[in-house]
């Protein structure tokens, strides 16, 4: 093995084949306290780090005069500091105004929690700021003070700028320079440097695709992607590293759905289902007559239930569109010929809300069902009753977390598995929880509205319906966006819902400060919203790295009417049914895909009062506005995904990962839909031409599979 200075070397393979990956305290500069750093992005080797690829890139333009900054840009100003900022306390928020200036105007400065900003930019100080520019001249939100010189406000103001003396900034600008995402503690500048450590490592990286099919697809190799992802000279060299890597994730993903589906391409059943009246009964007892799209996806289930060999469907529907009530028929007929069925949901708070809404149509309409509850917070005591009733058969319908793929878990009959919000559960999760009974049927519900086109591909294994109609009755949401500056007169409108009786989401992209200059976190935007509320209103948080427990009570208090604004992550896309929530405001739109937006938007209009969704981008570029006011236009799930389809080519590079609807790292399926389907195409004839992996010209392609298969598991598709 050649020399290093880590003590195995980057994805280099010993004599057995397997991967060898070294720790991150062998790099230079990394010390236990900061590794530790590190573990909480979950990169906890080398392998890692170098994986964990840029979220964004910055083109450092030279800076410009006031007088030129303009609203809605990323602008760099070189500008000297006009008097002391101002320090103000609005409850817990600490918020520091000052202004700066040039010849040719001011422009104002605010800062929040940064009380210490007075010993940094002294009165007549020069820096560079770099940071969105604002309209400043729009009302201002409660509890913003205007700077403290007198005479004519400025009409451009900056929020939490990046600051920079000349001369570093003279070092970086017209470069692209890369922003990773963060935690708290941990700076883009170490990260960069900590990866410039780690490439220089990649000699020993090999290369698995055979140099003509690099040609064939327009493929730089692997090695020169990694090293550009990271550090690319030019846009170009940028689209060139991220077109490969992408292909590389679709790649390992489309082997493995190849594999999975040879193997799975027939399963006859232990006991065939018969078609019950009890499921015919209960569609005449509903207080609500189904959607024709409902009764034609109802009656392409029962008849796959009723065969030799097992279903293998999936039910792709808006939010609202009328999945559940088909999961529950596909359960009837299970419990009523005798057999067991589960549900599986992605949250705690969702699998509870399936349950007690089939327990109470149980009740209701009398049905033969006997459900049981089952999480991973269910009491360790009672989870060995309910083991034990389960493999008895006491209990025909299991609705549970992932806890329903424990080892533990033993079903007596299981004949049919529902898998709720398939998009967040990863190819064998699910096929885990089938392979608990013999010739399981497997029913998938996604309200993730992908194109067909994409949708008969990336869920290769299942037969599609799609629910293209919505139930009559819900008042269609109102949307708009708009840019930042419309901040005030949002927060204004939700003061007035809340007054009214109602309830608020509000999304932030990120959780804490650190994670991503430039982008709202979940955090320290309570706060803000907290002093330009009235301070009656109560407002909570919600995200993702809580403990579940502590995310289900305050999604419950939520859902009780306890908290009338709720600050959160993405983390309510699924899982949270509060009709009482009339608002969905988005800060950052821009960074998600229009698909996600929309699941988002499901959120709202579940109850009988007027909905809205406000859309906030702080980016007012043309074709960004264009895009998201896609959603003004339409609330229909997948004409929404078509047109992203559409406006989302391989040459869009705003943002290299946009949070999106599927797990992929750097691969976006709307973006890169013609690498997906070339990667498609590539496995299929890969392991259709040599399933038993013996040609030598794919022997590097199948130890890199090897390495790599793993990843499926978690790819949430």
């Amino acid at each position: 093995m050649a020399d290093s200075p880590f003590t195995t070397i980057l994805f280099q393979l010993n004599e057995d084949g397997m991967k060898i990956q070294t720790g991150l305290t062998s790099i230079k500069g990394v010390g236990e306290k900061t590794a530790g750093l590190f573990a909480r992005l979950h990169i906890t080797n080398v392998g890692e780090l170098l994986e964990h690829y840029p979220r964004d890139y910055e083109k450092m333009e030279a800076p410009v005069s006031v007088s030129a900054l303009t609203p809605g840009r990323v602008c760099a100003v070189k500008a000297a500091v006009i008097g002391t900022p101002q320090i103000t306390r609005v409850r817990s928020l600490v918020i520091a105004n000052v202004q700066a200036g040039d010849a040719t105007g001011l422009f104002r400065i605010t800062f929040f929690g940064m009380p210490y900003i007075r010993s940094i930019l002294k009165p007549g100080s020069v820096h560079i700021f770099r940071g969105l520019c604002q309209s400043g001249n729009e009302g201002k939100a409660k509890g913003r003070s205007a700077a403290a010189s007198p005479g004519a406000a400025p009409v451009i103001r900056m929020e939490q700028p990046a600051i920079f003396s000349v001369a570093d900034y003279s070092a970086v600008q017209d470069t692209l320079q890369p922003k990773y995402a963060l935690t708290k503690g941990l700076t883009n500048r170490l990260m960069t440097r900590t990866v410039h450590a780690a490439l220089e490592e990649l000699d020993s990286l090999q290369e698995f695709l055979p140099e003509e099919l690099r040609k064939e697809y327009g493929l730089i190799p692997w090695r020169e992607a990694v090293r550009k992802i990271h550090c690319p000279g030019d846009i170009k060299e940028l689209a060139d590293a991220r077109r490969r890597l992408s292909f590389n994730e679709f790649l390992a993903f489309f082997l493995g759905l190849s594999r999975l589906k040879n193997e799975n391409q027939v399963r006859k059943v232990a006991q065939v289902l018969h078609r019950v009246p009890d499921t015919d009964r209960l569609l005449e007892k509903l207080p609500y007559r189904l959607t024709g799209a409902q009764l034609r996806v109802w009656a392409q289930i029962e008849e796959d239930m009723s065969r030799d060999v097992a279903m293998n469907r999936l039910v792709q529907g808006d939010v609202g569109s009328g999945k559940t009530i088909l999961a529950f028929l596909a359960l009837l007929m299970c419990a009523a010929n005798g057999r067991q069925g589960c549900l599986m949901a992605p949250t705690e708070v969702l699998a509870a809300q399936h349950f007690e809404a089939l327990s109470g149509l149980c009740k209701e309409q009398d049905l033969c069902i006997r459900p049981v509850l089952l999480t991973g917070s269910t009491p360790a005591r009672e989870k060995k009753r309910i083991y034990q009733a389960i493999s008895e058969g006491e209990y025909n319908v299991i609705v549970g977390t992932h806890a329903l793929i424990q080892e533990k878990v033993e079903y007596r009959d299981l004949s049919l598995v529902v898998t709720d919000e398939q998009h967040r559960f990863g190819v064998r999760q699910r096929e885990c929880l089938a392979d608990k009974g013999e010739g399981t049927h497997v029913l998938v519900m996604s309200a993730t509205p992908i194109p067909r086109t994409l949708a008969i591909v990336l869920y290769g294994d299942l037969n599609v319906s799609i629910l293209d109609e919505m139930p009559v009755g819900r008042l269609p949401i109102k949307n708009c966006v708009v840019g930042t500056s419309w901040r005030p007169k949002a927060y204004s409108f939700i003061a007035d819902q809340v007054r009214a009786g109602h309830q608020a989401y509000v999304i932030c992209p990120m959780v804490e400060e650190g994670e991503m200059e430039g982008l709202e976190n979940v955090q320290d935007y309570a706060k803000k919203l907290e002093a330009a509320l009235p301070k009656e209103i109560r407002v909570g948080i919600l995200h993702g790295r809580m403990k579940p427990a502590q995310k289900n009570e305050i999604m419950e208090e939520f859902s009780a009417g306890e908290m009338d604004v709720l600050v959160s992550t993405t983390v309510i896309e699924v899982g949270i049914n509060v009709p009482n929530a009339t608002v969905m405001m988005v800060e950052n739109a821009e960074r998600f895909g229009l698909a996600q937006l929309h699941q988002l938007r499901g959120r709202v209009g579940r109850g009988n009062a007027q909905s809205y969704c406000i859309f906030i981008s702080s980016n007012e570029n043309e074709e960004v506005m264009k895009r998201l006011k896609i959603l003004n236009t339409s609330n229909d799930g997948f004409f929404i995904a078509n047109e992203d389809l559409k406006l989302r080519g391989p040459g869009d590079l705003a943002g290299v990962r946009q949070s999106g609807e599927l797990d992929f790292k750097i691969g976006d399926i709307y973006r890169d839909s013609d690498l997906l389907l070339k990667a498609n195409a590539l496995a299929e004839q890969i392991v259709s031409g040599d399933p038993e992996k013996k040609k030598p010209e794919f022997a590097a392609l199948y130890r890199w599979e090897e390495e790599n298969g793993n990843s499926v598991d978690f790819r949430s598709i």
